[in-house]
């Protein structure tokens, strides 16, 4: 994969550091940011916090390594410390009131899954968008489907006993469970090639819109921070637990506009696994790391609020393009 194009100042600034043939110490020091408000919203930061992240996954063809370059490691922290307190400032409500009516993980777990509401984009793939339309949200998903688990993957060196276990076995089901034509990338891939479009790693990306960036990078922020495993592992269960039934739409979606059976089978894959992957995180990798751990409760919670919330921002910017009436689409 190579750089994309910038987005404004500060993902340049970071795209000419990356591309300089010959590391230059304390490049990166000379980003200059603005102040750091909304950045959730904003492209340009987004953007570079994504470049930065993806360091630490395939990295670029085009660019010099700086994954532990202090400078750049202090940038990426600059962006995610604003990108952190904006998520708490959003989702702290859920979590307290979560925390207010139950006891029990699950039942807290399922209660701010209920309360973040955001527009039922499954059910309008299924009932009403164009084949342009379907096409425009497979070209957004590749940004993570093409290296999906990756992200949550970091935290098994961080977590132990039932929890590891528990959380292995749910990553060993997403890398084809031994079959590597089986791994949920690789399926995502053929889904791509299905309706006509580039399986190559990162070939989107200059085509998500901020929302999608957003979408990923806080699983980034979570899973590549220690302090943030309870988050990183509450968010995995707020993926597992909000996927089966949406799947199954997407799949029908898919099939109504006329696009290849190989295209729908990658979501109707999904439909059986995560209804049953929503109880092992649910349950067993959250609900252990819980018993073990009582004090990442509510960061758990957040992992689980800040999924939905961000979910919710980029299904709103998308039926923003689409000029959808989320109240029409039934859930």
């Amino acid at each position: 994969m190579r750089l994309p194009r910038a987005r404004g100042p500060v993902s340049a600034q970071v795209v000419d550091c990356l591309r300089a043939t010959t590391p230059v110490p304390g490049s990166f020091a000379d980003v200059v940011l603005p102040d750091l408000h909304e950045v959730t919203h904003d492209e340009d930061l987004q953007l570079a916090l994504w470049i930065l992240y993806e360091q630490s996954y395939r990295g670029f063809d085009d660019a010099t390594d700086h994954e532990w370059d202090p400078d750049a490691v202090a940038l990426r922290r600059r962006l995610e410390d604003a990108f952190e307190t904006e998520l708490r400032a959003a989702t702290v409500g859920h979590v307290m009131e979560a925390l207010s009516v139950s006891d029990e993980l699950v039942a807290q777990v399922e209660h701010v899954i209920a309360a973040v509401d955001g527009p039922n984009v499954a059910g309008y793939l299924q009932r009403q968008a164009t084949r342009e339309q379907v096409v425009e949200f497979l070209v957004e998903r590749s940004v993570y489907h093409l290296k999906e688990s990756d992200p949550h993957s970091f935290v098994l060196a961080r977590v132990d006993g039932r929890t590891k276990v528990a959380l292995a076995e749910l990553q060993y089901d997403e890398y084809g469970a031994g079959r590597p034509d089986r791994l949920h990338a690789a399926l995502f891939a053929d889904a791509l090639v299905g309706a006509g479009l580039d399986p190559t790693y990162g070939a989107y990306v200059d085509r998500a819109p901020g929302s999608t960036l957003a979408v990923n990078n806080v699983m980034s922020l979570f899973t590549l921070q220690r302090r943030l495993r309870g988050a990183a592992l509450g968010h995995l269960a707020a993926f597992e637990a909000t996927s089966s039934m949406p799947c199954r739409r997407i799949a029908a979606g898919i099939d109504r506009v006329g696009l290849p059976p190989v295209v729908s089978a990658y979501f109707e894959e999904h439909v059986e696994a995560d209804a049953a992957h929503e109880q092992v995180a649910v349950r067993d990798v959250c609900g252990s790391l819980v018993t073990e751990h009582p004090e990442l409760r509510e960061d758990v919670l957040f992992g689980v609020a800040a999924c939905l919330h961000l979910d919710a921002v980029a299904g709103r910017d998308l039926f923003g393009r689409w000029g959808a009436d989320r109240e029409a689409v039934a859930s």
